[in-house]
């Protein structure tokens, strides 16, 4: 592993931000690594692949399987995206995966797309939650907001059904040109 800590490279002068200048600015920016985030994203995916997973799919299968079930039905490439990337926050953030994807897709997703995203554990909640004891009906507290439907029909439709083993699933090659024509 490389050590990205070297001590040739430079580094801030400040103790506290209170006391950075704009060359300590200057510096840290000078020695972020440029990783484009469609890489990152992609790299996430991989990872959900990696996971240990009770599930019959690995979550990397569970995402391509979404994505493809959804291409399958026509939809646009946002919504594809959205598809393939509605669990990237999975190994960071089980218990809020939803907003952390919601959060990275923000700027690339449009308003219903990006709200669908970022309430989907919520409605996924309704076809699981009453075996662990929770409320299954916790969508219910977003009825009569404009994409309920939306969210309610990708749940049902795409996100729920993608556990198949025997589902023909797109790879993630496939997917790739979509997320870096999206993702800049």
């Amino acid at each position: 592993m490389t050590d990205l800590t070297t001590r040739s490279t430079p580094k801030a002068a400040f103790r506290a931000m209170s006391e950075s200048t704009v060359e300590d600015w200057r510096i840290i920016r000078s020695v972020e690594p440029d990783i484009p985030l469609a890489d990152s994203l992609l790299e996430q995916l991989r990872r959900l692949g990696e996971a240990p997973s009770g599930f019959r799919v690995d979550r990397l299968t569970h995402s391509l399987q979404t994505a493809t079930r959804a291409e399958q039905a026509g939809r646009s490439d946002h919504y594809l995206l959205a598809a393939l990337l509605h669990d990237i926050g999975d190994n960071l953030a089980p218990a809020n995966h939803s907003e952390l994807a919601a959060a990275v897709l923000r700027p690339h997703l449009p308003e219903d797309l990006h709200w669908m995203v970022k309430h989907h554990g919520e409605f996924q909640r309704y076809y699981f939650g009453h075996h662990l004891g929770e409320d299954r009906d916790v969508r219910e507290r977003h009825r009569g907001h404009q994409w309920f439907e939306l969210t309610e029909e990708f749940c049902e439709e795409y996100d729920q059904r993608a556990f198949d083993p025997d589902y023909p699933t797109r790879t993630l090659e496939h997917y790739e040109p979509l997320v870096r024509s999206l993702i800049s």
